[in-house]
């Protein structure tokens, strides 16, 4: 089960047991009413709260994930851009005819 709808599990738990205990609390019906809403604020309040930390949390991860696959881009380009200079190097050898120290089996 996942944390997220334990939380939510134990929030509506809570939130009807507040309810049920103010219902049966020997207090005027005015009085009662204005528990529950002020029980009902303080609940959306902590899940708002709750909700505006999850929503951080997943923006640092979607920025962190973001910056990785930018400098794995930016690495794999440097690979790339390195790779093309050296055939272009091997070719203008070639074209040439001077060796300049390559032979067939090297690798670069």
């Amino acid at each position: 089960m996942s944390s997220g709808k334990v939380l939510l599990g134990v929030l509506a738990g809570a939130a009807a047991g507040a309810l049920l205990g103010v219902l049966f609390a020997p207090d005027k019906g005015s009085a009662t009413r204005q528990k529950i809403s002020k029980k009902g604020d303080d609940y959306a309040k902590g899940l708002k709260d709750q909700f505006s930390d999850f929503l951080d949390g997943i923006t640092e991860e979607v920025e962190s994930v973001k910056e990785k696959g930018t400098d794995f881009m930016n690495r794999g380009r440097d690979v790339v851009n390195k790779g093309k200079a050296k055939v272009e190097e091997m070719k203008n050898a070639a074209k040439d005819g001077s060796p300049s120290g390559y032979t067939s089996e090297q690798k670069f």
